[in-house]
């Protein structure tokens, strides 16, 4: 048990630092960008996005490789075991959207809880972070 607990924490820790990372480096590079600030914002939009893919991928990892050991827990129900299916799971658990065609079991119910409120948290970052760009360098005209 305390193995999961500690398994979760990481990678919740590590999907929270590559989305810090994507964001510091955004807001370093917008100032410096010589195209008009519509642009810069749009550039920050896919950046994003991207964000958001790559911690998407690093659960669905992360499931990918938590369901080859039994004692983790698994998923079922639509489910081929394939790391394509465990990325459409966390796309739809990340974003809190749920098909509910997949669904865990066991201990893995835990990290699939705590990425719907990481994934929660995370886009509001991103939300939160260019809003305030665009109040920042907007133009007023």
């Amino acid at each position: 048990m305390i193995n999961l607990l500690i398994i979760n924490g990481m990678v919740v820790a590590l999907a929270v630092l590559i989305h810090y990372e994507f964001l510091r480096r955004v807001s370093a590079a917008i100032p410096g960008m010589s195209i008009k600030h519509r642009y810069r914002i749009l550039f920050g939009v896919y950046m994003a996005l991207i964000a958001h893919t790559a911690e998407i991928w690093f659960f669905g990892l992360t499931y990918y490789l938590l369901n080859q050991h039994a004692e983790w827990g698994h998923l079922g129900g639509n489910f081929d075991g394939s790391l394509m299916d465990c990325v459409y799971f966390s796309f739809t658990t990340f974003t809190t959207l749920g098909f509910g065609d997949i669904e865990p079991f066991g201990g893995l119910r835990f990290l699939v809880g705590l990425e719907s409120l990481t994934g929660l948290v995370l886009i509001t970052w991103s939300a939160s972070f260019l809003f305030f760009e665009m109040q920042r360098h907007w133009d007023r005209r």
